[in-house]
């Protein structure tokens, strides 16, 4: 789940979220519950204004031309003043005089903003993209005409062409912030910027035909005219030639001829100036808990023991006569676990996982989304440096939910990759659930529906949803729950080696290796998850995090409630209100189960 910082025009945002901060001793509940509504909403309508491609993609397309230059000195310092004025009117209001759902959304905020403020000291806009999380690759999604980015009328594919034009300042800024990061010690990994290279230089093409941001023209509506038909076609092909190809060429060149040369051979954050603070920031950010790096990497130490425990036990079952790391070997290499020949074929296995579990889908959740869900392939663009991933619909239900599956060779497509889990965590009932009954909950203000993707939360659900195969009717394969078991194991290791890279000295290497030796991943797998975290530091953790105290909270509710505990109401608590901070989600659980 990605959420990218974009834009902000100010003009009026401050004056529009002092109005409703007034106190009033006269005002009733009613009164003063509408003025923080209001204030909720005139939040929300700013902020798509700050950061217009999370506008495009919850379907709203008022912003669809629009894309800030979001690493600049002035869109930072706007964005701090926009965080500070909306937080102030907000601590105005008396919470003890909140109704429940309103605390709920004072809480969220109160934790959402505090954190956007703390991350300004930290300019971690030095690092401006890394080989996953790019505006450069998302640029590339948006232009496909197969993301969030409509392309249906004219107006679409003019406001395309503004988009793609603006990215030029972009490029140039993101350069400039590489730069402030060299002079100041604050720069990436080698290992992660030669990967970063050739993702830029496959947007530099000859002809425009051959340019991803071409593809939008081989579908163009019928109900276009010929005259506007040929002029966008026209105008594409000089802003692909012109703007978009010159943009990348100079961030490829930039990398390659003078970034590389001050990048460092260390992993982790450690190495930059003010990398321990840096950290620190991004695990409470990413985990929305105090815990310290040294708690969660010992979390992880035990847990990778115990799951090693239940892999040895399925290793016995299926009379596995060598050790862990030949049992390894043994289902990655084994051609019986490679069945498929096409892309569609896994596809096709993915959506028959779909079908098998719908029965004991609708005994454990009460309710369902109403938007769609479909099963993609991922681009070829990106695939080779792309995990599995779900991409949210719209909330009016006409962008369906995706789950994308990289598929490079579908004849190495190994089924004990853990394929049962992968869906049940990307699709259903993890990300597709949870993401979608928020968009759809009206009770919600508009921020708490849209805007908040809070990691732990988030992630948190779905990892959690992957120990929910067996009462889904699913893992009764050993092979599929061994790759579930894997997946578990993978989601630990992440614990143990995220912190060890950034705080302990942990090289690219020797984490890859760690990695290799507690899970059945191959080399590429483990290099490109490892470097993920060198790219996206702390970001791992909301994972195991999340689900340890999903389960956690689970198990305390079924001692204490007993027969009166339902499961599929469980289910519903935790996800209606939509995603939150984890201290406030867990006061808002016990205070359910106090009530049952």
């Amino acid at each position: 789940m990605k959420k990218i910082l974009m834009a902000l025009c100010l003009a009026g945002v401050i004056a529009a979220c002092n109005q409703p901060g007034t106190k009033s001793s006269g005002s009733s509940s009613a009164d003063k519950n509408e003025k923080l509504n209001q204030l909720f909403d005139n939040y929300y309508e700013a902020y798509l204004k700050l950061d217009p491609l999370t506008a495009t993609y919850i379907g709203d397309p008022r912003y669809n031309g629009e894309l800030p230059n979001t690493l600049s000195a002035d869109y930072l310092k706007k964005s701090e003043s926009f965080y500070k004025a909306y937080l102030d009117s907000l601590k105005t209001f008396n919470r003890d005089e909140l109704s429940d759902n309103d605390k709920l959304s004072y809480d969220i905020f109160v934790y959402e903003a505090q954190i956007a403020l703390d991350g300004f000291k930290h300019h971690l806009e030095y690092l401006p993209f890394n080989q996953m999380y790019a505006l450069p690759l998302t640029i590339g999604q948006f232009g496909s005409g197969g993301a969030a980015q409509p392309f249906k009328t004219v107006k679409d594919y003019n406001d395309w062409l503004k988009r793609l034009t603006a990215f030029s300042a972009w490029a140039d800024t993101a350069i400039a912030n590489f730069n402030k990061g060299i002079k100041t010690g604050v720069v990436l990994p080698k290992s992660l910027v030669v990967k970063m290279i050739p993702q830029m230089e496959s947007f530099v093409v000859a002809s425009p035909e051959k340019s991803l941001f071409y593809e939008p023209l081989k579908n163009l509506p019928k109900d276009i005219g010929k005259a506007d038909a040929d002029k966008i076609t026209a105008d594409y092909k000089k802003t692909i030639m012109e703007v978009a190809v010159p943009a990348y060429k100079k961030l490829a060149v930039y990398l390659k001829n003078d970034y590389l040369p001050h990048t460092r051979s260390t992993s982790g954050l450690s190495a930059v100036t003010d990398g321990a603070a840096k950290y620190a920031y991004l695990v409470k950010q990413q985990t929305s808990t105090d815990r310290t790096p040294e708690q969660i990497y010992q979390t992880g130490l035990s847990e990778v023991a115990r799951i090693k425990g239940q892999m040895d036990s399925i290793k016995t079952l299926v009379g596995f006569k060598g050790d862990m790391q030949a049992f390894f070997e043994y289902m990655k290499t084994d051609k019986k676990f490679m069945p498929y020949k096409t892309p569609k074929e896994v596809l096709d296995a993915f959506e028959n996982i779909h079908q098998r579990m719908k029965p004991n889908l609708k005994k454990m959740f009460s309710h369902e989304p109403k938007i769609p869900f479909v099963i993609k392939q991922t681009e070829a663009f990106r695939a080779a440096s792309a995990s599995a991933e779900y991409n949210p619909g719209s909330a009016d239900g006409k962008r369906p939910g995706i789950f994308y599956v990289p598929i490079l060779d579908a004849k190495t497509f190994n089924v004990t990759s853990g394929m049962e889990s992968l869906f049940l965590h990307e699709a259903i009932p993890g990300h597709h659930y949870q993401i979608s009954l928020t968009f759809e909950n009206n009770d919600l203000p508009k921020f708490r529906r849209f805007l908040i993707f809070e990691n732990a939360y988030v992630e948190g659900w779905a990892l959690y949803c992957e120990s929910l195969g067996k009462e889904l009717g699913l893992y009764t394969d050993p092979y599929q729950h061994m790759g579930a078991l894997g997946d578990e194991m993978h989601r630990a290791i992440r614990l143990v080696v995220d912190v060890a890279i950034h705080t302990k000295g942990m090289t690219r290497e020797q984490a890859i290796k760690y990695m290799m030796d507690n899970e059945a991943i191959s080399e590429q797998g483990a290099t490109a998850e490892i470097e993920r975290y060198m790219g996206i530091p702390a970001q791992a953790l909301g994972y195991k995090t999340g689900a340890l105290k999903i389960r956690e909270l689970r198990t305390r509710y079924e001692k204490q409630l007993g027969s009166k505990f339902n499961l599929a109401e469980f289910h519903n608590q935790v996800l209606k209100d939509g995603a939150m901070p984890l201290s406030v989600f867990e006061t808002k659980m016990n205070a359910w189960a106090a009530k049952q």
